[in-house]
Parts: structure tokens; C-alpha cells; sequence
């Protein structure tokens, strides 16, 4: 028993020295390793410090040389500045010895005028002792004398001159108008009364219709345009006096066509637009027009007036189409003459500006033009010369005689105008100024060639026996102020909407 603890103690101890000697050997081994790793460490360290210094070396060498460069180049940079101060030195110095010069060389011409001025005196005071005569009294003999030997040459001279130019004065004018004529001539002959628009379906004619005729007559009411449909196959015919209205409703009828949808709210809309449209066709013919003439400055609100002039017409020929004819025609005889060319072309161009407002103002066209232009800020001699082209104000200036004469020119010759269409445009005129004079009158259009007249009345100021009593009233007046054929229909219309919004 005793000898198996004895052989188990003594296995315990062997087992316990071999561990230890085990351990022991494991750990210098490891000291080994780490005393290996720090050596390889060490020389990793030492070369990367080694690249580094080289590296840097090298920067600080590259940059020495950069260094040494820009030094070279700013002490050339000098050197050339000091190069530059020294020759601005030599001129500034020369400058300061050529004026020098000059004011030598000027002292000495101011003292030879002198000398030659006193030389001259004196010679001068030599001559009247000799001739007995002062300078004045000596030129008034000679200017006697001569003008007495020369006086019948002038004479007829100038009798000889005076008839010459009684000779041609008149075939030099006329030479002039005609140049300018056949330089300028054109076709300024206003459209008709009515305008067309085709129709790709004949199924529309039905649409524009509408039921119980509401789109048809949402689309006069709006326009102030007669309309008719079944006259021709395959077009609408627009039918007005006014060519700003018939605009309107052609430019809304093919919106309509091209959009489909007709109904009395989308006929409003599109007349809204097609009248923002045609304003906008006004502004740009207004430019084109002062363009075209070569006129810059013009007031906004002038050029506003002048575009307007586009769908007016006067005894058939186009307001505007005749103002640039005028102003080309103007601008060269005032060349020819001597007179202002741009003014001349600028009062020619406006010279019939009133006229896109003779249905809003009382007066004649001409004194409506020179008020305007005063008021808008135009030149008064452009004023004048555009006022004066009647009789009933005279003219003062070249330029306004100028544009009286060449208004005539294009006015009469063959092919201008069309009285018996103006005529008929005025009457309409005037038959929608008769219905417009009374209270309570909202619009008035003058419709199916003069013989109707269709008034829309403000139902808040109008009832309906007022307006049966208006109706009379027009009837009478137009009946006692007008001359017409056949008879005149008088249509009052009174229409009360009400309108909610569902929110």
C-alpha cells in the first residue's frame, strides 16, 4: 500500500518536470520569434526612414531649383521694367524739348505778324495820302461803279432766271410726283365686306347651329357679326362692315371647328381669346408698319393706333397700307426738296391716326391725329404736318405741305379706292352710332348688310317695357336722321343671367 502511494507521488513529481521543462522550452521559443519579429520590424522602420529622407530630398532639391528659376525670371522681369522707365524717361524728355521748340518757333510767328501787320498799316496810310481816299471810301466808289456798269446785266439776269424757273418749276414738280409714284405705287384696295371659312364637314354646319339655334346666336351676340350658314355649300360666310369683328369670328369659328366642343360657355371663352389674339396682331402690324418706313421712337400708344389702322378702311382702300404707301412717297420727295425726311415719313405714317378712333371721339380724323400725337408725346412739327393734311388747317411748314399733296396723290390715283364700299361701311357706321346714343345701351351691331340692327341692353337700367319703348325710339330716330333703301330691323334684346358656383 505504502509502495503505491510512493510510485504515484514519485509519478506526479516526473509528470510536474517534464511539463516544466516543456513550458520552459515553448518559451524561449517564443522569445525567438518576437526577438526576430522586432529585427524584421527594425529594418522595415530603417528603410521606410530611408525612402522618406530621400523623398524629401528630393522635394526640397526640386523645389531649390523651382526657387532658383523664379528668381531668374523676376530679375528679368526688372530688368526690363527699368528698361522700359528709362526709354519713357528719353521721350518724356524729348517730348519736353520739341515743346520747347514750339513755343520758340510760335513767339517768333507772333512777332512777324506783327511786323507784316504794321508793314501793312503803314503802306495802307500811304495809299490814302496818295489817293486822297480812306479804305471805305475807296471799296464804296469801286462797289458804285461797278454796280452801275453791271446793273442791266443783272437786271436781265435775273428776268432771264425768274422766267426759266416760272418754265420748269412745274415740270420739275411734276417730274417729282411721278418718280415717286411709280417708285411706290401698290395695290392698297381694302377686302371685301364679307370672309369665308371652309368647312371640311358639312355635318358641322349643324353643330355651329346648335339647338333651337343657341350656338349660332351665342356666336353673333358675342361677335356682332352675321353669320350665314346655308348660303354657300361647304363655307360659313361672316358678313360685317367692321373688319376687326369679322377678324374675331373667323379666328373663332376655327378654333371651334378644330376643337370640337360648341356650346355657348366655349364660344364666350374662344371670343375672349380670338379678341387677345387680333390685339396682339395689332401691336405687331403697328411695328411692322413703322419698321417698314424706318421711324424709331414712336410711343407705344401711338404704334397701338397705327396697328388698328390695319382693319379700317377708307372709301375701300386700307388705312394702313395707304400710310406706308404715303410715308415712302413723302420720304422721297422731301429729299428731293431739302426737307426733313424723317419727319416728313413720320407724319405721312400717322397722318390718319384718328380714324381708328373716329367711332369713340366726336371731331374730324385729322385734329383726333395732331391731338393724339400732342397728347402721346410725339415731335410738334410731326403734329402739325399730320393735322394740317386738310384744308381747314393751315399749313406752315414744308413737310406739311408735303404731306397734303402726297395724301391727294395716293388718294386719287386709279385704283385706290372704292367709293361705293365706303359709303356702305360709313352707313353701317352710322347706323350703329344711332342705336349707341341712347341710355341703357350695352353693344349695338349693325347686321345682315344694314337691315337689321341688333341692340343688347343692360337689364339692370332696361325693363322690358323700356325696352319695347327703345326699340320704338331708335326706329324713329333712324328713320328721321338716316337715308337708306328698303327698311331697317330693329332687334332690342334684354337678357338677365344668373350664375351660382357649387363649391
Amino acid at each position: 500500500m505504502y509502495l503505491g502511494i510512493v510510485l504515484a507521488i514519485a509519478g506526479l513529481v516526473v509528470g510536474f518536470g517534464a511539463n516544466v521543462a516543456v513550458n520552459k522550452n515553448k518559451l524561449n521559443n517564443a522569445e525567438d520569434e518576437v526577438k526576430k519579429e522586432i529585427d524584421k520590424s527594425k529594418k522595415e522602420a530603417d528603410k521606410i526612414i530611408s525612402d522618406a529622407r530621400s523623398e524629401a530630398d528630393s522635394i526640397l532639391e526640386s523645389a531649390k531649383k523651382e526657387e532658383t528659376t523664379r528668381r531668374k525670371e523676376i530679375k528679368e522681369i526688372e530688368q526690363r521694367l527699368l528698361s522700359r522707365d528709362e526709354q519713357i524717361d528719353k521721350k518724356l524728355d524729348d517730348l519736353d524739348r520739341r515743346t520747347d521748340s514750339l513755343r520758340n518757333a510760335e513767339d517768333e510767328v507772333d512777332e512777324l505778324k506783327d511786323e507784316i501787320k504794321k508793314i501793312r498799316e503803314s503802306q495802307q496810310l500811304k495809299l490814302e495820302k496818295i489817293a486822297h481816299l480812306t479804305k471805305a471810301e475807296a471799296a464804296e466808289k469801286l462797289t458804285a461803279m461797278t454796280e452801275k456798269d453791271i446793273r442791266q446785266d443783272l437786271v436781265g439776269l435775273i428776268n432771264k432766271l425768274q422766267n426759266e424757273a416760272k418754265e420748269t418749276a412745274e415740270d420739275q414738280a411734276g417730274f417729282i410726283l411721278v418718280s415717286a409714284m411709280e417708285r411706290m405705287a401698290s395695290d392698297v384696295t381694302a377686302e371685301r365686306t364679307v370672309t369665308t371659312v371652309k368647312l371640311d364637314d358639312e355635318d358641322m354646319k349643324g353643330r355651329i347651329i346648335g339647338k333651337e339655334g343657341r350656338n349660332i346666336q351665342a356666336l353673333q351676340r358675342a361677335t356682332g357679326v352675321d353669320i350665314m350658314v346655308d348660303d354657300s355649300p361647304g363655307v360659313i360666310v361672316l358678313s360685317s362692315f367692321d373688319p376687326v369683328r369679322r377678324e374675331v369670328a373667323r379666328q373663332t369659328l376655327e378654333m371651334l371647328i378644330k376643337d370640337g366642343r360648341i356650346q355657348p360657355a366655349k364660344i364666350e371663352e374662344l371670343v375672349d381669346k380670338a379678341q387677345k389674339n387680333v390685339q396682339k396682331e395689332v401691336v405687331l402690324a403697328g411695328e411692322n408698319a413703322a419698321r417698314e418706313v424706318g421711324i424709331i421712337g414712336i410711343p407705344k400708344e401711338v404704334l397701338q393706333l397705327l396697328g388698328e389702322l390695319k382693319y379700317r378702311t377708307s372709301y375701300g382702300q386700307n388705312v394702313l397700307k395707304h400710310s406706308t404707301e404715303m410715308a415712302h412717297m413723302a420720304g422721297l420727295i422731301a429729299e428731293e426738296l431739302g426737307a426733313d425726311v424723317q419727319t416728313t415719313k413720320y407724319a405721312a405714317l400717322v397722318h390718319d391716326l384718328g380714324k381708328a378712333l373716329t367711332h369713340k371721339m366726336e371731331g374730324k380724323h385729322h385734329h383726333i391725329s395732331g391731338e393724339m400725337l400732342r397728347k402721346y408725346g410725339a415731335p410738334e412739327a410731326v403734329a402739325h404736318a399730320a393735322e394740317a393734311h386738310h384744308d381747314d388747317v393751315e399749313a406752315t411748314t414744308t413737310e406739311a405741305i408735303i404731306i397734303r399733296v402726297v395724301d391727294a396723290v395716293s388718294a386719287a390715283r386709279p385704283g385706290a379706292r372704292n367709293i361705293s364700299a365706303e359709303n356702305f361701311i360709313e352707313r353701317m357706321r352710322e347706323l350703329e352710332n344711332v342705336a349707341n346714343s341712347f341710355e341703357g345701351i350695352e353693344k349695338a351691331y349693325a347686321i345682315t348688310a344694314g337691315r337689321e340692327v341688333r341692340v343688347f341692353v343692360r337689364p339692370q337700367q332696361v325693363d322690358d317695357l323700356t325696352a319695347i319703348k327703345l326699340a320704338r325710339d331708335i326706329a324713329t330716330k333712324i328713320e328721321s336722321t338716316m337715308q337708306y333703301p328698303g327698311t331697317i330691323k330693329v332687334n332690342v334684346i334684354r337678357e338677365t343671367r344668373a350664375i351660382e358656383f357649387a363649391k
